[in-house]
């Protein structure tokens, strides 16, 4: 599992099948469970390793984008399940997964405009049913903090919703504001809600469930109890000390609950004995181990420390044109290999607000300069040994031939509009003002440089980027050594996922709250805000996760046909401009080769990052 950045979407539902892997080229050594030979057993611990340099750190499912990250969405899930969770105990799918959701599928009328939800009823581990006051719950913490909420973008969910109102102890009716795409709405706005239990609804530790009163809140008061609410619970989010011990996140209504929490990263689930879904889990635990590289990640594999981990790309052989594993088994018989691909894009996020640099970042043909210095085919040889696939636009290049992606990212080889060469950025510069003083391009003449560029300005630009994993380090190291053969210099500054996350929220123009120039924490992964593909979290004007502070009216108008067009025409013409605009610097999307001890069964890895150890087990 490499690092990624924030949560990290067609014509019908069905038509979601055709993202799938095929099956001859994602097969595992081992199909899940396939190598089991005795029937299997309950119980048993299962250790797996977290990507080095990532910890998980967030505990409530309503937070900021400084707190988003897939890998804080996948252990949440594991404890509180969404509205709908998307993802299968396989290596392909990118559905919701009704039979592992705690809704009923959504039921739409009046034109699409009125939208009914149904909760079967299950239940939180206290007794209390996920009912419609669960759901009302979430929805007003939306409407009070919507500006604190990472899933959130200007005009989008809650601002389309002209009224929302239980119909039923179990039942919740939606009126929007206009006729929605039925799959954008479902994928991209109802997927980003998260029942929450009453415990919650407090102001204290001591207080009785609902006694914060933001389940029955309203505009009347400004939402001035949901915001009581979110500033108790948020504060008790940032207590990672006490997750495991506190009752409020005690309360949970997924497969698992959480007995050990330590904020160096080591984290224990055990079942969740009140759990309403199936199946229930068959192992008495999962433990989760962090690393701060990946060469003590991979020595811990060898040493049989680990059930579950991966194997760095420095020590896999070359792979083989005829197959994604490779040729040979450098774990040998004792583990099964599977591929992990990654239903997302990989990128560097200039900030386009950033006082230094921001100016330069809006130039498009400093962006396609930037683009044209970064190396993926040979990147992918020399560094992934060939385990990586290329990013040329906003649609998913990976699993490969899935049909997001538009001819304009197909071209040259995948790497979309803008091949590497050196050469040809480094013309780019020179025909718009720009020459070479010791070895750095400088502007020359600022009317041909670019708005805000001054006379004697320097391309220099700072890239953030996440620490490790020697790949990844190698990749920039090898991208800066590019981009100075064309004048263009890049310092690397080195800092933990966590950190780097932690640092990547929109800013005001220019302002000094904008210090970070280019943010390189991996890239994201279409798994919330957003299953189907589209751009609203990341390049809508004012979007809260678009850290880079990009904006562009013709982008948010494209943005906006897809939510009300199944068209995949539509979607196209989006992800072509995207391609061909750059809001951010692509890079290669590497997918990892998992290793699975042959003693645990029933192992997957989900392109959203679901994660599903309760289809995991040994055997007798």
């Amino acid at each position: 599992m490499r690092p990624r950045g924030r949560k990290l979407r067609v014509t019908a539902v069905a038509g979601l099948a055709a993202v799938a892997l095929t099956a001859a080229g994602c097969s595992s050594t081992t199909s899940p469970g396939a190598s089991a030979t005795g029937a299997p057993a309950s119980g048993g611990t299962a250790t797996i390793a977290l990507p080095a340099g990532v910890t998980y750190s967030n505990i409530f499912p309503f937070y900021g984008v400084t707190e988003a990250s897939v890998y804080n969405l996948q252990f949440q899930y594991l404890l509180f399940r969404p509205l709908y969770l998307f993802g299968n105990n396989t290596d392909s799918s990118v559905s919701i997964n009704y039979a592992l959701s705690p809704a009923s599928p959504p039921a739409y009328s009046n034109g699409g405009k009125t939208v009914v939800i149904n909760l079967p009823g299950w239940k939180w581990s206290d007794g209390e049913t996920v009912d419609a006051r669960s759901l009302i719950f979430f929805l007003n913490l939306a409407e009070a903090e919507k500006a604190n909420w990472y899933g959130y973008s200007r005009g989008l969910l809650p601002d389309n919703l002209v009224s929302y109102r239980a119909t039923g102890a179990d039942q919740v009716t939606l009126q929007l504001n206009r006729a929605y795409s039925t799959l954008w709405f479902t994928y991209n706005q109802l997927g980003e809600l998260k029942p929450m239990p009453m415990a919650w609804d407090v102001t204290s530790l001591t207080g009785k469930p609902g006694s914060g009163g933001c389940v029955t809140d309203s505009k009347a008061d400004n939402w001035a109890k949901c915001k009581a609410v979110y500033t108790f619970l948020t504060a008790q989010s940032k207590i990672a000390s006490t997750y495991a011990s506190s009752k409020l996140w005690a309360v949970v209504d997924g497969p698992w609950k959480l007995t050990s929490f330590s904020t160096t990263g080591n984290v224990t689930i055990v079942p969740n004995k009140s759990y309403s879904g199936s199946p229930r889990p068959r192992l008495s635990a999962v433990k989760f181990v962090p690393y701060t590289s990946d060469s003590t990640e991979y020595t811990a594999l060898k040493t049989g420390q680990l059930d579950v981990g991966y194997i760095p790309s420095a020590d896999l052989p070359l792979r083989p044109t005829s197959s994604v594993l490779p040729a040979t088994n450098p774990l040998g018989s004792g583990y099964s290999l599977q591929p992990f691909y990654f239903f997302g894009i990989s990128y560097a996020q200039p900030n386009f607000n950033n006082p230094t640099v921001g100016f330069m970042a809006r130039q498009l043909y400093i962006r396609q300069a930037l683009q044209e210095v970064f190396d993926q085919p040979g990147i992918d040889k020399a560094i992934y040994r060939g385990y990586a696939i290329p990013t040329s636009g906003p649609a998913p290049n990976a699993p490969p031939g899935n049909q997001w992606i538009p001819a304009a990212q197909s071209e040259n080889g995948g790497q979309g509009p803008y091949a590497f060469s050196i050469s040809s950025a480094k013309a780019l510069l020179t025909s718009h003002g720009w020459a070479l003083q010791g070895g750095v391009m400088a502007c020359q003449d600022p009317a041909r440089c670019g708005t805000g560029i001054k006379q004697g300005q320097q391309l220099k630009l700072t890239y953030l980027y996440s620490t490790g994993q020697a790949a990844v380090t190698a990749m920039w190291q090898t991208y800066k050594s590019d981009a100075s053969k064309a004048g263009i210099d890049i310092n690397l500054v080195g800092e933990s996922f966590n950190s780097i996350v932690g640092q990547a929220a929109p800013c005001a123009p220019m302002g000094p709250k904008c210090a970070v120039q280019v943010f390189a924490y991996g890239g994201w992964a279409f798994d919330g805000p957003g299953f189907e593909p589209t751009g609203e979290p990341l390049f809508a004007t004012g979007a809260g996760s678009n850290a880079g502070n990009y904006s562009d009216a013709k982008m948010d108008s494209l943005i906006s046909a897809t939510h009300t067009s199944s068209s995949l025409s539509v979607f196209h013409d989006y992800a072509t401009y995207g391609a061909q605009q750059l809001p951010f610097i692509w890079d290669p999307n590497p997918y990892t080769i998992q290793a699975i001890t042959s003693k645990l069964h029933g192992v997957t890895f989900s392109p959203l990052f679901t994660l599903l150890p309760e289809y995991w087990y040994f055997n007798k």
